[in-house]
């Protein structure tokens, strides 16, 4: 049992790894970065599920924080509509510094 909680301790951290590493090598669309720092939640997410579990901790801090991180892809993707609509594509080389 302990191997197993070891190893997807492991897995978890290299999801949050693979998520940094994607965030700061794909910054030229917002989609992907939106992608990325999801995938980096999830990471975060599972590392506290299967620590909080271990300690024998209440569930409701997870389900606080699952929640805050729906809210926080709810805002990324609005955000994304809204630059999508008003430049045309979501690709970070279009936006002009002039342009308010």
């Amino acid at each position: 049992m302990l191997v197993l909680s070891l190893l997807s301790t492991f897995v978890s951290f290299v999801m949050v790894l693979c998520g940094l590493w994607s965030f700061v090598s794909n910054y030229k669309h917002l989609l992907s970065v939106l992608l990325s720092l999801e995938f980096i939640m999830l990471g975060i997410f599972w590392v506290m599920v299967i620590c909080l579990t271990q300690v024998g901790l209440e569930a409701y801090f997870i389900l606080f924080f699952l929640t805050m991180a729906a809210c926080e892809g709810a805002l990324g993707l609005s955000l994304l509509i809204s630059v999508v609509r008003t430049h045309g594509n979501d690709c970070f080389g279009s936006f002009s510094i002039l342009q308010c």
